[in-house]
This record gives structure tokens, C-alpha cells and sequence, in this order.
């Protein structure tokens, strides 16, 4: 499990603020664990992803819910291909 001390020293950006409202927002997912937050690797990894769409690709907080329900999209059909190529060999 990933402490939130662990997410903010790997990702020197995040804001305590964003967080609260990507988790809110259903963006990231967080399990508590003695009172506090924790985070799967995944979490961790799709809050890097969420940072790198608004600050290197300027996408703005209305969009980000689209872009990422596109990318969930994406990654959904990319393993049902990838499911489906497995059952023809």
C-alpha cells in the first residue's frame, strides 16, 4: 500500500486539494487503512497520468473526466483484443 507521504514524495506537484477532489470525483480510487488513506500501485500510477495530462498536455479540469473516460475505454477494448488474440492460438 501507498502512503500519502510516499504519493508526495514521488510526485512533487500533487496538491492535497486535488487529490481530495480527483477521489471525490471518482478519478482515483483510495482505501483507508488505520484512519488514513492508501493507495494500490495503479492509483498511484493513474494520479501520475491524471499530472502528466494537466501539466504537460494542458488538459484542463473540464476535460479530464473525458480523457480519462476515454483512456479507461482504450485500455478496456486493448485487453478484450488482447483476451480475444490469446483464444486463437
Amino acid at each position: 500500500m501507498i502512503t500519502l507521504d510516499i504519493l508526495y514524495a514521488r510526485f512533487a506537484t500533487l496538491r492535497e486539494e486535488d487529490l481530495r477532489r480527483w477521489i471525490g470525483e471518482g478519478h482515483v480510487r483510495a482505501d483507508r487503512s488505520d484512519g488514513a488513506l492508501v493507495f494500490q500501485e495503479i492509483d498511484a500510477e493513474r494520479i501520475g497520468l491524471i499530472l502528466e495530462l494537466r501539466e504537460v498536455m494542458a488538459v484542463n479540469e473540464e476535460a479530464l473526466p473525458i480523457v480519462l473516460s476515454l483512456l479507461d475505454q482504450l485500455y478496456a477494448l486493448r485487453r478484450r483484443l488482447q483476451g480475444l488474440n490469446a483464444l486463437d492460438r
